[in-house]
């Protein structure tokens, strides 16, 4: 467990970042996977649908995983302050609402797969079945995805990176192995992909809680020994929803987005779906700089240590651009050899090209816009980055991608990304300037506190 209350900010972030950085290192391998064996072993109408059905997935779990946000917040806050007794409290909480909505959202998504795929414009014919298939197997591990990302939730909430990468390593060298076994032993394209994700996912979910049971002394996960506190769902909620709708957002309007990108075919489809790999690739130091921060933030004000918060934002956000600067250059430089290894279908590979070059350039922008949304979730006011979220893809990003495409044709559209992260950046940056989120931070404390 790393204490953010006390010593040189930059380096405790930095220390808690990186166990992040490389589980999602082993993230993306895990997802990357997926699309090089089906890209390379079934075909480009696997890979499209491989990558077509990640925007549902991820638009159906999105809202609840948001509301474990919030209890991630509240544990760092509570761990700040010393209430070990309220931690447990979350944590038992946490579980039950999480696990019970992850039943739920297997039964909602089975059945409403295929009508949102043909929706997307998906094309008809394999490419569809493929995608139904997919999307359905994947569904029916949600509650082990769930409980996972909880096990994740509740050890960085107390200041712990490195177990999580443990549990994601170990789904990750399971997931690889399981798809080669299915895909290139046993022949069973997309359905062994998927397969290959949920059994892994399950494995990591039950090994961490009995890791966790053994090892983690504030932490222990027993069903027959859970208490519910409605107290501390609806706090969760309250910090933790705007997050879940801000993620909703962007599936939305990603799932816009993929219904012009599908109206050009499976090869175009593909070469889109693999940028979103390399992307995420890219996207790591971001992300995990931005979780270290809601963890940093949330500890700091829990101990009431306001000027710390100011000093380690004011770090991250330089680190990270530089970081940005350098792997926006290096992906743009090496971007044809990172697409051939999805697909050798000149299309594919074109499409992927020139949606890097429009994409990378902006990308220190988009790591000012995480670093800032982050810090203003860690302190609680998670309102104005689902504000700055809706705007960023709703008002520019999907509206701009359908006039560049109608006015400059299809490869020109990607420059909807750039533009719609500087209106995003220019709300939540003027916002966390003005100070103003600092007495939402101490309501939110003194609520937490007060439901003790």
């Amino acid at each position: 467990m790393i204490d953010m209350t006390q010593g040189n900010p930059l380096r405790l972030i930095s220390r808690f970042a990186l166990p992040l950085l490389a589980g999602n290192v082993l993230q993306q391998m895990y997802n990357m996977v997926d699309s090089i064996v089906v890209g390379n072993f079934v075909g480009k109408e696997a890979l499209a649908a491989v990558g077509n059905s990640y925007v549902i997935n991820f638009l159906l779990t999105s809202l609840f995983m948001g509301i474990g946000l919030g209890a991630t917040i509240l544990i760092s806050q509570f761990f700040g302050a010393k209430q070990n007794s309220r931690i447990k409290e979350t944590v038992d909480t946490m579980y039950i609402a999480l696990l019970i909505s992850g039943a739920a959202v297997t039964v909602i998504g089975i059945f409403i797969a295929e009508p949102l795929l043909r929706l997307m414009n998906t094309p008809e014919g394999i490419t569809l079945d493929w995608s139904v298939e997919y999307l359905q197997i994947l569904f029916l591990g949600t509650v082990f995805s769930f409980g996972y990302n909880i096990n994740s939730g509740i050890l960085q909430g107390l200041g712990d990176s490195k177990l999580p990468l443990l549990f994601l390593a170990i789904a990750a060298v399971l997931n690889v192995i399981l798809d080669l076994v299915f895909v290139v032993a046993f022949g069973w394209g997309v359905f062994g992909v998927a397969l290959a994700t949920i059994i892994s996912q399950a494995f990591s979910f039950l090994f961490g809680i009995w890791f966790m049971n053994r090892y983690v002394k504030t932490v222990h996960i027993s069903l027959r020994r859970m208490r519910f506190n409605p107290s501390i769902l609806i706090q969760s909620i309250r910090i933790g929803l705007p997050a879940g709708l801000q993620n909703m957002m962007f599936s939305l309007g990603t799932m816009v987005l993929q219904r012009l990108v599908n109206s050009y075919g499976p090869a175009f489809m593909a070469g889109y779906s693999s940028v979103g790999k390399i992307d995420s690739f890219a996207f790591m130091p971001i992300s995990s700089f931005a979780t270290a921060v809601t963890t940093y933030v949330g500890q700091n004000i829990g101990a009431r240590k306001m000027d710390r918060v100011k000093t380690g934002v004011r770090n991250t956000l330089f680190m990270s651009g530089v970081l940005c600067i350098i792997i926006s250059f290096l992906v743009i430089v090496f971007g044809r050899y990172l697409m051939m290894a999805f697909s050798n279908d000149e299309e594919v590979i074109l499409t992927g090209v020139e949606f890097l070059k429009r994409l990378m350039p902006c990308y220190v922008l988009l790591s000012a816009l995480f670093i800032f949304n982050a810090a203003l979730r860690g302190a609680g006011s998670s309102i104005l980055p689902l504000v700055s979220s809706i705007v960023s893809m709703l008002v520019f990003r999907v509206p701009l991608a359908y006039f560049l495409d109608s006015r400059f044709g299809k490869f020109e559209m990607f420059w909807c990304y750039g533009i719609g992260w500087a209106a995003g950046l220019l709300i939540s940056g003027i916002y966390y300037i003005s100070g103003r989120w600092k007495k939402k931070a101490y309501q939110t404390l003194e609520a937490a506190e007060g439901q003790g």
